[in-house]
């Protein structure tokens, strides 16, 4: 049998393969609470023994996009309920992946009280999609102050705390594809000169910190983390120091004994590939479930599984249009294509209306 269909240990749970759907942003909660089409979207994908959700803001100041969820209120929480439940009922394991997007953020798009956060106020390059003014430019953000960064931690730790009351198997955090955790990581981001920022061991500092916060609060077992060396996503790219930081924050984590690492590469999507010697090291120094993903095949995934460079590997792209993913690669049916049109947009076109085999 397949290494990629048989079941595997994720810390204290038992998963039915070791087939992982990817966190993909789909922006169909409108009025940043998951509905009902988004616990049916969930609940078609749970053939896949591990699913991470989208990204979902911990806090009102990382809603940066239109039309993402949070879980930061009562309503959102139960909202997410009847998601995991759904899941569940399938059989299937659901981490939700915690995403504060910092400086990748816009007013339009945030609740009127809430600000656009960065630990500089460093304007990321390029623009952004308002649903009330169409594409704008990236606003300058406020740089995060010593009390922002301890509240922001303490948003992460609730929304953590919202996600087991919902019913979360556990949560992922966000600190890939240039969102806020990434950013404290990143010199051209991050140019701090308190403890947070100049140094690798300050610049990782953020991230560790909310690391422990969350797992200390529902348990190391339940704590994910989501990286992308080498990415080239949200005007974030690789560094000299890429390699070294990567590879103590790796360490970093272990001590923690949180239960994964997620690691992404972008190189199909364009970004420079991951170098194989970090990859190595982060695989070396984290001792608990290393997820690969990144442009993967059945194929190419059974490979890294069977030699040890990963324990799970997760699809992101596959799943869009082909909800019964794990079905068709057991029996080999080709993979039909996703409508690149309907992403993010709002409604069922494009998300819960592909077909299923059975």
């Amino acid at each position: 049998m397949s290494l990629l269909f048989e079941k595997a240990k994720l810390g204290n749970l038992e998963l039915k393969n070791r087939v992982v759907m990817a966190p993909m942003t789909r922006s169909r909660s409108i009025g940043n609470v998951p509905g009902e089409i988004v616990a049916t979207y969930y609940e078609q994908r749970s053939e896949a023994g591990l699913i991470i959700t989208e990204g979902t803001s911990p806090s009102p100041n990382g809603l940066g996009y239109a039309r993402i969820p949070g879980i930061f209120s009562k309503e959102q929480t139960d909202a997410w309920k009847v998601v995991t439940d759904k899941v569940h009922k399938k059989g299937s394991k659901i981490f939700v992946q915690l995403m504060h997007t910092g400086r990748i953020g816009h007013e339009f798009n945030l609740p009127k009280s809430a600000k656009v956060l960065a630990p500089s106020a460093i304007m990321a390059k390029g623009k952004m999609w308002t649903d009330s003014n169409g594409m704008v430019d990236h606003p300058t953000p406020k740089e995060m102050s010593k009390d922002e960064i301890q509240s922001t931690i303490q948003e992460f730790v609730l929304a953590s705390k919202n996600a087991i009351a919902a019913g979360f198997d556990g949560v992922e955090l966000h600190a890939a594809n240039g969102y806020l955790l990434e950013q404290f990581l990143h010199p051209s981001s991050n140019q701090r000169t308190d403890e947070y920022g100049g140094s690798i061991e300050n610049r990782i500092r953020f991230i560790l910190e909310v690391s422990k916060a969350v797992s200390d609060a529902i348990g190391k077992e339940k704590t994910g983390i989501r990286l992308s060396p080498y990415g080239a996503f949200n005007d974030l790219f690789p560094f000299e120091e890429t390699h070294d930081e990567y590879s103590l924050l790796s360490q970093k984590l272990n001590e923690l004994g949180i239960v994964y690492i997620h690691l992404v590469d972008h190189s199909s999507m364009g970004a420079p590939t991951v170098d194989p010697k970090t990859v190595s090291a982060i695989r070396n120094n984290f001792k608990q479930t290393l997820i690969l993903s990144g442009g993967y095949d059945s194929q190419r995934a059974e490979a890294d599984l069977t030699s040890g460079n990963a324990n799970l590997v997760a699809f992101g792209k596959p799943f869009l249009a082909n909800p019964d993913l794990v079905t068709k690669f057991q029996k080999n049916i080709p993979l039909a294509n996703f409508d690149e049109a309907t992403l993010y947009t709002p409604g069922e076109k494009g998300y819960i209306d592909y077909p299923l085999v059975s």
